[in-house]
């Protein structure tokens, strides 16, 4: 039986019950009650109206279809269901998704995921109000703050026929705060908790005339951070300006800015293999440190009906960055000298810059006699992308520390910093998507887009240059069979491709190489029941991912010979109940290996072939569970489940699982103001987030809260 017809006949035997319960619970007829749970409902003056499977949402398509219309697996998570599960960072609140696990590190701007077996920012992709930010050299700075944020939309599997390369796992969709028409409202928060962290925030919106609307958002954070000299801070800014012209076209200018300084903290080693808890809380960075991250993301969108069945859209917009690090970042135990050693002093900067626009022509018409939409539009890119380090990196050994009382020191190395490469990619795409009704129950969508991305590189040691051209093609077909009006099933085939590198900063041999294919074939259930008071997804896919760089057994050098699978099911329940009880839940499940991947080790090619890739766990599980207690207070808690991940290829090198809990208590204390308190870590747990490799892990913070007082007016 082939890989394909397995996970068929697996889709079925899980849907099939699912289907026999389901369709009864539609038998009674009654008054459809607006579903508002907690992973869904959004609290703010510009969107009271609650998010649901029915609700129309940009994450699977630019149709505006709803979940329900969508051949793919979707989720949305609003600002207020942010803000209420503890959420730190946007990385933390999209991994409390079915599937996506945080692999965030310093060196990835502690942004990465990883989602249905792939990893890393050249697979999992991060968009900003639905335009892209290139991921240069694995890292991506930005957004910094959720406060800035009004909803979180989340495509999983292979999107490459919506955004272009490297969207194989997932694509997760960052909507800022917008203005909004009424009456001007502010929030102001004040915040205080372990660690001496400290958050200043104002969310402030409205009318400023009959045509003029705004919003603005800033938000101040500090630390001192639960490690020694974990001090950290960052300063978040958005702005927006709309103008209705007229009833049939807007203008709206925003600018946003995030400031970053987080905490230099690479990791924990382990002594002999093994973790020490004595070591948790130390720091072994040197004192001159720097990590430092500066984003601007400027955009001018249009929006423009031109009649009752056709409108048009246009983003023009200008992204910055200017990053740095220098650190020691390595810190390995040497037996012999019973004291760790520490090492890798880099210093790197990055500037990058990209200017863009997206163009898109939206049709309601008529093909064959059916109802059709259809969606077409043209992008275009110009990213320019300069590294400067002190690479080659020909520092040899390091000092010597005392793992239990490590001395600070100084950064040093023999290597200057100085300019290494500059890029500039110009990237044209064009796409088109149709939604045709083929019946009352039947609709298809489809989809195709066609990249062309030119790379031009110069290396500034050498004066030597090199330039690329890769092309690329996509496109998918779902069908949705709506059961019933809150029922549908689907069934949905699409492709995906992904560069062997980040795109823009393909080095010279790497430019050689043809980009990643991806295919996808997915089945999956969504239901809405209880007169719209709950609702349930399912999803089973397959994934064939080839052209993976591999080492040649013969020659070892690299060729493009290698491929992963990844088979999964995934699954989630939003539940609102009697007495104010809320319950969000979700899990997930994937079987993710290497078909045929060689690696060469002390000159001798190695097959991995069997292995699991590094950063992947095979189990995920999320739950939430709300309560009011009556009197304008409630509670929530929370519960995190990762099961262990392999830190090397050869899967010799296992990061342990974790489980984590957190809570929080909220008291309405008078209709303007409002306290809570957010509790991390509950039982004090020690677990890895994630290893920086397979002898230093990075450690989940301890237990902790944070008290905030909020106050609208």
């Amino acid at each position: 039986m082939s890989r394909t017809s397995k996970l068929h006949t697996l889709a079925a035997n899980a849907l099939a019950p699912c289907l026999a319960f389901s369709l009864p619970t539609f038998a009674e007829d009654r008054e459809p009650v607006p579903l508002a749970l907690p992973s869904t409902a959004i609290t703010s003056s510009s969107d009271t109206a609650p998010i649901s499977l029915a609700t129309p949402l940009p994450a699977g398509s630019r149709l505006n279809l709803s979940a329900l219309d969508t051949p793919a697996s979707t989720s949305s998570l609003s600002a207020e269901v942010i803000d209420g599960r503890n959420n730190r960072s946007v990385q933390d609140a999209v991994s409390r998704s079915p599937g996506i696990t945080s692999i965030a590190t310093p060196g990835n701007g502690n942004t990465a995921l990883s989602a249905r077996g792939f990893t890393g920012h050249d697979a999992v992709m991060t968009l900003f109000d639905g335009s892209r930010l290139y991921t240069g050299a694995g890292t991506q700075t930005f957004p910094v703050a959720p406060w800035m944020v009004e909803r979180i939309d989340i495509i999983r599997g292979p999107a490459s026929v919506l955004y272009g390369e490297g969207a194989t796992g997932a694509v997760v969709n960052v909507i800022p705060k917008k203005p909004f028409a009424g009456e001007i409202s502010n929030h102001l928060r004040l915040g205080y908790g372990s660690d001496d962290r400290q958050q200043l925030g104002l969310d402030s919106g409205g009318s400023l005339g009959e045509r003029l609307s705004y919003r603005l958002t800033l938000d101040r954070q500090q630390s001192n951070g639960w490690v020694d000299h974990g001090e950290s801070q960052n300063l978040a800014m958005s702005a927006a300006l709309r103008f209705d012209a007229s009833d049939d076209l807007s203008f709206t200018l925003a600018h946003e800015r995030g400031d970053a300084e987080p905490m230099n903290y690479f990791g924990t080693p382990l002594i002999d293999g093994h973790y020490r808890d004595s070591l948790r809380k130390k720091n072994y960075n040197v004192r001159n440190d720097v990590q430092r991250y500066h984003d601007e993301w400027t955009r001018l969108n249009s929006d423009w009906t031109l009649s009752d069945s056709l409108s048009a859209s246009n983003q023009l917009y200008y992204i910055k960055s200017r990053r740095h690090w220098r650190n020691a970042e390595d810190y390995t135990w040497s037996p012999d000298q019973g004291l760790l050693q520490r090492g890798s002093y880099l210093e790197i900067k990055h500037d990058q810059e990209q200017i863009g626009d997206r163009q898109s022509f939206t049709f309601d018409h008529s093909l064959f006699g059916l109802a059709s939409k259809t969606v077409v539009g043209a992008e275009y890119n110009r990213i320019r992308f300069g590294i400067d380090s002190n690479s080659p990196y020909t520092d040899i050994g390091g000092d010597f520390v005392d793992p239990w009382n490590p001395a600070p020191g100084d950064f040093h190395s023999q290597d200057p910093t100085r300019p290494q490469s500059h890029s500039t990619t110009r990237t044209f795409a064009l796409f088109a998507e149709n939604r045709t009704q083929l019946s009352a129950r039947w609709s298809l969508v489809t989809g195709i887009r066609r990249d062309q991305n030119h790379i031009d590189r110069t290396n500034l040691i050498d004066d030597s240059r090199s330039d690329r051209s890769l092309g690329g093609g996509n496109w998918r077909a779902g069908l949705v069979f709506a059961l019933t009006d809150e029922l549908s099933l689907y069934g949905q085939y699409s492709t995906s491709e992904d560069g062997v590198s980040d795109l823009i900063t393909l080095s010279p041999a790497q430019q050689q190489f043809d980009l990643t294919e991806a295919k996808q074939t997915e089945f999956g259930l969504k239901q809405l029941f209880w007169d719209g008071r709950g609702e349930w997804t399912l999803a089973a896919y397959h994934i064939v991912k080839k052209k993976l760089l591999v080492d040649n057994p013969i020659t070892h050098q690299k060729e493009q010979a290698g491929q992963q699978t990844s088979d999964g099911l995934e699954a989630t329940l939003e539940l609102v109940l009697a007495n104010q009880w809320q319950v969000s839940a979700n899990a997930s499940v994937v079987r993710a290996r290497y078909d045929d991947f060689e690696q060469t080790v002390d000159g001798e090619s190695v097959s991995r072939a069997g292995n699991r890739p590094s950063n992947v766990p095979r189990r995920t599980a999320n739950l939430w569970v709300n309560k009011g207690l009556g009197h304008g207070v409630e509670a929530g808690m929370g519960l995190r489940y990762v099961d262990k991940r392999y830190a090397d290829t050869a899967n010799s090198q296992t990061v342990p699982g974790f489980t984590v809990v957190d809570a929080n208590l909220g008291w309405q204390v008078l209709p303007d103001v409002r306290l809570g308190l957010q509790l991390n870590n509950l039982l004090d747990r020690r677990y890895a987030a994630t290893a920086h490799s397979g002898e230093q892990w990075i450690m989940g913070q301890p237990r902790s809260y944070f008290a905030t007082l909020d106050y609208s007016f």
